[in-house]
């Protein structure tokens, strides 16, 4: 159990090598921790509203977190400080790193769009407009696309070559439950997963957006937050507002 946090836990991330989790809490910092003895490593601070997400970028000694109070803060492990404050204009969801696709931070805000983010830059440099509030970001194992789930009650699957939107995913019943609300790709990113408010989880292959490939049902009696791909298996775990945790096994 790692222990630290004050208020609830946003998200929950592992550095590459597996030796080190960083996770996001709703009491204005994130905190890392070691797994193989889960001592708490450092908390990092500065925001001044809830911070939704926290993830490593590329290396263990370098975090990127994003906040409601509208704003982007990249830390130094090594110095135990933040060395960069990105103003975003707008809170702040989630958001996702990657060294290959010529970008490094790609974030989801408030305001209906996803940014794009250099960071030798203060702007950022690419913004995508949705139809509703971004709840979250996921991206493909190959860097070469971005799942966002929005608050429109849709999933939007964007081709990082080109910025644009390729698919859109939707079916009747499924709503956004929240603005919290994770959606995921699979490890072969050719299926995605997300919960919907009434309590089912979602699951579309990505050759078909316009029909659900299955519905999980009658697990779950709150909306569901997140859901997470097993590594190795298609089992499926998922959890919702009421504390309730779930595994899908073959699904």
């Amino acid at each position: 159990m790692l222990i630290g946090s004050n208020a609830g836990v946003m998200s929950v991330e592992f550095d590459s090598t597996g030796g080190q989790i960083v996770a996001a809490s709703n009491d204005l910092a994130s905190r890392v921790w070691t797994v193989n003895d889960q001592r708490l490593r450092h908390t990092l601070t500065g925001h001044c509203a809830k911070v939704m997400a926290a993830k490593f970028m590329g290396e263990p000694n370098k975090v990127v977190t994003g906040s409601h109070d509208r704003t982007l803060k990249i830390y130094d492990l090594r110095i135990r400080a933040c060395v960069e404050t990105k103003f975003a204009m707008s809170s702040c969801n989630d958001l996702v790193t990657s060294e290959t696709v010529g970008t490094t931070i790609m974030s989801g805000h408030f305001d209906k769009r996803i940014r794009f983010w250099d960071t030798r830059t203060e702007k950022p440099h690419t913004e995508i407009e949705v139809q509703g509030r971004v709840t979250s970001l996921d991206l493909s194992r190959d860097c070469n696309y971005l799942l966002s789930c929005v608050r429109d009650d849709t999933l939007r699957l964007v081709d990082l070559r080109t910025n644009k939107i390729i698919n859109t995913f939707e079916a009747d019943g499924f709503k956004v439950g929240c603005d919290w609300t994770r959606a995921v790709f699979n490890l072969e990113y050719d299926h995605v997963a997300v919960g919907s408010s009434e309590g089912s989880v979602f699951i579309w292959a990505v050759s078909n957006p316009e029909k659900p490939l299955v519905v999980l049902k009658n697990e779950h009696s709150a909306p569901v937050t997140a859901v997470s791909w097993h590594q190795f298996t298609n089992n499926v775990a998922s959890v919702d507002r009421s504390r309730r945790a779930v595994v899908w096994s073959d699904v």
